[in-house]
């Protein structure tokens, strides 16, 4: 019997798609899909919700509750990660406020700059600790990771546990929308003058999403790089093979200088497209925080609502709730689109030799000028044996020397973090694309350890 462990499996992160469709799989039918949340009410309202649908759909799967992952884990095959220090939304509110009193303005604050860096400290006592017990309760089993900084995360569980690890994250879906948009005059498809931005806004959600839709049924895209800061690397339409790579150069440039400025930039002067949408990309750059050109303002850089998304996380169990009291799962149910994890353990289970455009992996030589242990984001065929990345070769170097700069803030801020180790943590901020001094980059290590002290005490030991 197939086990299925889901770490934080009520929060809003792991969402109600990725286990309906592990309850839909006929694959996983007789499976065990082990629900864990250290939040009581919301593992007793995520538990009564999968009971429901696996009755209501006859999905023929046992499912089990767990305030601990300690309880969950025994002879676990896949464990799908969501796990999250909450209150999430305060905690990243935090992290971005702390350092504008220090001159930094930080573009985004969740996967880059110092923001980046306490998020993924916050998480990595608790994530190293259940990889650990993986190791002695399923060791063979696959971490199915969807918490950020994605390749920080990732990179933490390659690095000093013997457990496999892939990472997923639907971003590549950004890349798609906006292909199709800029085609979809060539193509004929429906809605791209509703759809104006990939920013974090609710209002985006559903035009983003219908562009995205129509744009991977008709397009093809390679792309490669680290996750929230991938390339395209070839553009083909899935019917015909031709390359369209040309053809959307030119269309992406009849587009509205407005429509994604910072991605227009990127393209013009790096020459392959930035897969991820401004909001994304700029975490990862050096020239989004000079207090002078405020560039922020110039590329329309909107925050993260916090205030919205910490109620919609409300909102969702109201609606489900409602759903529940209903009787009947509504049809939407059966529609949902997977995260990926579905796809990932199908593929597996049944030697499927998938091709999944994008997945998070050990870079073992898939991209040339990084590191052998870099978490990177390729292609990837799936089978029985494993996840086999595919070799991409050598990207331009101007993108390049950005990942390898990344990539050694990024470990040294792991490393830094699982050692405890002070000077390898104000190394990373000071690789940080957002800090510009010496004195500044001491002050916010001081600031991150001091209010983090909780998740962190190996550094005052």
């Amino acid at each position: 019997m197939t086990k299925v462990v889901c770490l934080g499996a009520g929060s809003s992160s792991f969402g109600q798609s990725t286990l309906i469709t592990l309850l839909r799989s006929p694959v996983l039918t007789n499976a065990e899909i082990a629900l864990v949340d250290t939040n009581e009410e919301s593992l007793a309202a995520i538990t009564e919700f999968a009971n429901w649908l696996n009755s209501a759909w006859n999905c023929q799967k046992t499912i089990t509750s767990h305030h601990t992952h300690q309880t969950a884990l025994d002879e676990a095959d896949f464990v799908i990660s969501a796990v999250e220090v909450q209150p999430r939304e305060q905690l990243w509110r935090e992290d971005f406020e702390r350092t504008l009193p220090l001159g930094i303005r930080q573009p985004y604050a969740e996967n880059g700059g110092p923001g980046g860096f306490a998020h993924a400290a916050r998480n990595v006592n608790t994530i190293l600790g259940i990889a650990r017990d993986m190791e002695t309760q399923c060791p063979e089993a696959w971490f199915i990771n969807f918490t950020n900084p994605m390749h920080r995360i990732c990179y933490l569980i390659h690095k000093y546990s013997s457990i496999k690890v892939v990472g997923l994250c639907h971003q590549l879906a950004a890349g798609y929308a906006m292909v199709a948009k800029a085609l979809a005059g060539d193509y004929g498809f429906d809605g791209a003058n509703n759809f104006h931005s990939t920013h974090a806004d609710p209002c985006n959600d559903l035009p983003m999403a219908n562009m995205a839709l129509q744009g991977f049924e008709r397009f093809s895209i390679r792309a490669a790089g680290l996750n929230h800061f991938t390339w395209m690397l070839a553009l083909k339409d899935r019917q015909t093979g031709a390359d369209l790579y040309p053809r959307f150069r030119q269309a992406w440039k009849d587009l509205p200088g407005s429509f994604e400025p910072l991605t227009h930039r990127m393209f013009s002067a790096f020459g392959l497209f930035p897969i991820p949408g401004d909001e994304h990309l700029c975490e990862y750059l050096p020239w989004m925080s000079d207090p002078i050109e405020k560039p922020w303002q110039k590329f329309d850089l909107s925050l993260y609502d916090w205030d919205y998304f910490a109620k919609h996380r409300d909102l969702m169990w109201q609606q489900i709730n409602a759903n529940m009291q209903n009787g009947t799962p509504p049809e939407t149910y059966a529609c949902v689109h997977s995260e990926g994890a579905i796809e990932v353990i199908e593929a597996i289970l049944t030697d499927a030799n998938l091709l999944w455009e994008a997945v998070n992996i050990p870079n073992n030589g898939l991209i040339a000028g990084l590191p052998e242990d870099a978490i990177v984001e390729v292609p990837a065929t799936i089978n029985r044996s494993g996840i086999h990345g595919q070799p991409v070769g050598a990207l331009p170097a101007g993108i390049t020397a950005l990942l390898q700069r990344e990539v050694a803030c990024s470990q040294l801020c792991v490393d830094a973090v699982v050692r405890g180790d002070r000077a390898l943590a104000l190394q990373s901020l000071l690789l940080d694309p957002t800090v510009t001094d010496l004195d500044q980059a001491e002050r916010v290590l001081d600031q991150i350890l001091t209010s983090s002290k909780r998740f962190l005490p190996q550094f005052f030991s």
